[in-house]
């Protein structure tokens, strides 16, 4: 039975379409796009009809900046929002991650966690389930874990800001890695900073595995930028080199061999250099850097757009080559233990038969004569009966066996992490209208696959429409700018 979406969810499809209408008319057919996989996922049972592929990605450009204590995050967002938003000092002055988008109101606002984990357009739309799964009871505290701040920054417009706590901490530290992982997989640029103060990367050496060891596992590494921060602490010694060297082997040693690395400080409370040729060599090496990071930062809209593409049809492949093959997997191993134990239990049933008319005497010279059999064959409705009582023991072992065998089965299978609900999906296929002889999964057919192709055919012509309007390999916006020019050189030399 077709499932669609819940009327909330279709008002919050709408509603990001609504959002997205005056910014990038691509976005709005991806959304149309996630729609049409949407469709497939009810059919299989992936999805439930208040969830959407497209509510499983941020849809707004969105920049993670995570780090240890002290690292000097805060007061690099400081500096780039050109506002004294974020609490600055040596210890750790916020244990929250704090979401921080644009607003018109010149007040800087700050908002409960509730703010986000209750509103699908932000990240951490219902992260309290999520926390609830790694730490029983602490669904119910998100205000303990997440903020929204609002602030009138030009910087801001377009893209929203991620500020971690002080990833080396110990209380909360399952719920507060759940989170750093959720919003490592929503950003389109994760910046990690380190402290140059404290060259001593080996002390840290948990912060490295969990934050450049799952980096190397990933195909958008490049989205990751390490940077070293309050350079200008190694100015006294003159030992900037050695420190970045530090740093850089502790990377590698992690097994990241590429990758970009920046160093840089904050020049309004920078240590004096008074060395003035070390001093401008320190201040062109973070104009490089520091100019680097936030181009990437500028360019974060343009990754988004790719991103959301990149996901569309991503998901596309996972529903035809990952969920589908799963299901049916667990389908042949599902209908082929069925049958044996149906043919075990089935067996033991008619040996116990066998054996209570043998012991009851009702077999005559190999042949089944018992006192009540003539009445028997003379009464329709006794045969009736009868068959009525087989079928239903029979059809009752055979059901009960196919819901048990479907429970040990479900426990092997992902409910989360997959295209949708894997699990659930092979459950609808136990359901008992279902033939245990069915070779594809419920609602998996021609009608699918061509949605799943119509789906990555939609994809490559946003990829291509998104080339025609950044890049141009071939040289043709140019040569038609010049031929344009030249046109209305002609036109002017003629009048």
């Amino acid at each position: 039975m077709f499932a669609g979406p819940s009327k909330l969810l279709k008002s919050r499809l709408e509603s990001l379409q609504d959002n997205l209408a005056t910014e990038n008319p691509i976005l709005i057919d991806a959304v149309d796009s996630f729609k049409e996989l949407d469709r497939v996922g009810y059919r299989l049972g992936l999805l439930t009809p208040d969830q959407s592929f497209a509510t499983s990605i941020s849809w707004w450009p969105l920049i993670s900046i995570l780090g240890t204590f002290s690292a000097g995050k805060s007061s690099f967002i400081n500096s780039y929002l050109g506002v004294d938003l974020q609490l600055t000092g040596n210890q750790a002055v916020d244990d929250k991650f704090t979401v921080i988008c644009y607003s018109q109101d010149e007040q800087v606002r700050v908002l409960p966690g509730l703010a986000l984990d209750a509103d699908p357009r932000l990240p951490f739309y219902q992260i309290s389930e999520e926390i609830e799964k790694v730490a029983a009871g602490e669904g119910s505290r998100i205000d303990t874990y997440l903020q929204l701040k609002t602030c009138k920054s030009d910087a801001l417009k377009g893209k929203i800001l991620i500020d971690s706590p002080g990833f080396d901490a110990d209380e909360q530290r399952n719920s507060t890695l759940k989170i750093t992982d959720h919003i490592i997989d929503l950003a389109d640029l994760v910046l990690v900073f380190f402290d140059a103060r404290h060259p001593e990367p080996g002390a840290m050496k948990d912060t490295l595995q969990h934050l450049v060891e799952g980096t190397i596992r990933r195909n958008d590494a490049g989205k990751f930028l390490f940077i070293l921060n309050q350079m200008d602490s190694t100015a006294k010694e003159d030992n900037a080199e050695q420190v970045v060297a530090a740093w850089q082997r502790a990377i590698v040693q992690t097994g990241l061999s590429t990758g970009r690395f920046y160093c840089i400080y904050n020049e309004k409370v920078a240590q004096p250099i008074e060395d003035e040729h070390l001093k401008q060599r320190y201040k062109e090496k973070l104009d490089i850097d520091l100019g680097e990071i936030k181009h990437r930062m500028q360019e974060v809209s343009v990754e988004r757009v790719y991103r959301i593409i990149g996901a569309l049809e991503n998901t596309a492949n996972q529903i035809e080559q990952l969920a589908v093959p799963r299901i049916k997997q667990a389908m042949e191993a599902w209908s082929r233990k069925v049958l044996i134990f149906d043919g075990i239990l089935y067996g033991l049933i008619i040996a116990a038969l066998i054996g209570f008319s043998i012991y009851a005497g009702y077999w005559v010279d190999w042949s089944f004569q018992p006192p009540w059999l003539e009445s028997f064959k003379a009464s329709k409705i006794a045969q009736g009966i009868t068959a009525g009582l087989f079928i239903a023991v029979f059809a009752g072992i055979h059901y009960w066996v196919r819901s048990k065998v479907a429970k040990k089965i479900v426990k092997t299978l992902p409910t989360e992490n997959g295209p949708g609900n894997i699990a659930a999906a092979f459950l609808k296929n136990t359901f008992p209208m279902r033939s245990i002889f069915a070779v594809n999964p419920a609602g998996w057919g021609r009608r699918a696959r061509k949605t799943i192709e119509r789906v990555r055919n939609e994809a490559d012509t946003f990829v291509k429409s998104l080339n025609d309007k950044f890049a141009d390999p071939l040289g043709r916006k140019e040569a038609e700018e010049q031929a344009k020019a030249e046109a209305q050189s002609e036109i002017k030399s003629e009048a």
